[in-house]
């Protein structure tokens, strides 16, 4: 397992373009997933707490990581939820909120990747430490809300999350996010028993996507 900062956080989100949001149906279920994703290139994975048992499946698949990739924990709300999600080996937490997680996880030296839907809250998210701000949901306002959030707010790197595919990335890219947050249409049902080929199509399909944007700021 490799430790992270947030700086080789951002590297990799701008590199990869992908965070894959695993929202299973049991920790079995969802490190299989992990593995898949991590198999096929995908560097950044979270397993959300929605998950249950997240900290054991993030747990079974921390030491498998390949070197270059990381594994983090979603949903992290709570104090708690930040010390149960980093004992199990996340390497980085993400918030659907700005929350008590956030500058707890930042003082313990962990990335977070906050959610935030205003610029009240994209700014607080970034006061309060956050490697990135997580604008979500984002596709309930779209690329040009997104544009118009990084224009006050240069020093913010910016990740859309919530219903983004294929089609979304270069959009919100262009927008001026590093890269999105994939869940659905990324793993789809392949994190509770779905085919694990068809999630690793999808996922180099995903992966071939950000490599078309290489070089774009």
């Amino acid at each position: 397992m490799s430790t992270l900062d947030n700086p080789t956080l951002l590297e990799v989100v701008r590199a990869s373009r992908v965070v894959a949001v695993i929202r299973g149906d049991s920790p079995e279920h969802a490190a299989d997933a992990a593995r898949v994703l991590f198999r096929e290139g995908i560097r950044l994975v979270e397993i959300a707490l929605t998950t249950p048992g997240t900290p054991d499946a993030i747990a079974s698949v921390a030491a498998e990581v390949p070197e270059g990739a990381y594994l983090g924990a979603g949903t992290v709300m709570t104090l708690e939820d930040v010390d149960a999600v980093i004992a199990a080996g996340a390497t980085f937490v993400v918030t659907p909120s700005v929350s008590e997680s956030v500058p707890y996880a930042a003082g313990r030296g962990v990335p977070v990747l906050a959610g935030a839907f205003t610029p009240t809250e994209a700014y607080e998210a970034w006061r309060q430490g956050a490697a990135a701000v997580k604008l979500f949901p984002a596709s309930a306002v779209g690329p040009a809300y997104l544009k118009a959030l990084t224009e006050p707010f240069p020093q913010i790197p910016f990740l859309a999350v919530g219903g983004m595919g294929l089609e979304q990335l270069p959009q919100y890219v262009a927008a001026g996010a590093l890269g999105i947050g994939a869940g659905g249409p990324l793993v789809g049902d392949g994190a509770r028993g779905g085919s694990a080929e068809a999630l690793a199509e999808r996922a180099r399909a995903f992966v071939s996507a950000a490599r078309e944007l290489e070089g774009a700021a």
